[in-house]
């Protein structure tokens, strides 16, 4: 299988950073179930999400839960919301992802590298 290897200086172009949830909403419009996250990211401020999540984490796991996001990508518009960031996560077989996460408590904003 030949693969599409990024270059070092593309790579460092993607800001993935540590992050908080602050609040997490229900998203009815959206057109698979999801959650709208509001995520605090320390210096560079909070960030909306959006995430289809709702089958492994209820509201109240998510908040103060600490995880990883993308944050230059463009703003996306889903339905009636505009997302702000990319939060990451793994997807097994069965769909269900599961968000990356610093295995310890971290300042918001610190650079994943």
């Amino acid at each position: 299988m030949e693969k599409d290897y990024l270059s070092w200086p593309e790579f460092e172009k993607v800001e993935m950073r540590t992050g908080t949830i602050l609040e997490v909403r229900a998203f009815p419009e959206a057109r698979k179930p999801a959650y709208k996250l509001k995520i605090d990211f320390g210096p560079l401020g909070t960030r909306m999400s959006s995430a289809q999540i709702t089958d492994r984490y209820t509201p109240s796991e998510l908040i103060g839960k600490q995880i990883v996001a993308v944050i230059n990508f463009p703003p996306k518009q889903i339905g009636p919301f505009m997302s702000e960031c990319l939060v990451l996560g793994a997807v097994p077989d069965d769909g269900r992802i599961s968000l990356l996460h610093p295995g310890h408590p971290l300042p918001n904003g610190l650079r994943i590298s």
